[in-house]
């Protein structure tokens, strides 16, 4: 009974771990001022080259106001951003 008991709570506590670090990454927000390339490419459409289009557009032209500013980078248009909506974040 001891070893049934046991293996019960092992399974609902990796459960609980997959869930939760699943859903945490998931939720993350990525505040295109500040973030990584690496961040960047978690974005949806968004790969290497684009993100580097993003690091090099803030630094020519200061922090990104609004996350739909982002649409002045080449490459990237309304369908992206409407693609990331919930992602973008550009803190106040």
């Amino acid at each position: 009974m001891k070893m049934k008991t046991w293996m019960i709570t092992l399974t609902a506590a990796l459960f609980l771990i997959c869930c939760t670090g699943t859903a945490a990454w998931s939720l993350d927000k990525i505040d295109i001022n500040t973030a990584s390339s690496e961040q960047l490419t978690r974005l949806k459409g968004v790969g290497p080259k684009t993100a580097e289009k993003i690091i090099e557009y803030r630094e020519t032209n200061g922090m990104f106001k609004s996350p739909e500013e982002i649409t002045q980078v080449p490459g990237i248009g309304p369908k992206t951003l409407e693609n990331n909506k919930d992602l973008i974040i550009v803190p106040k």
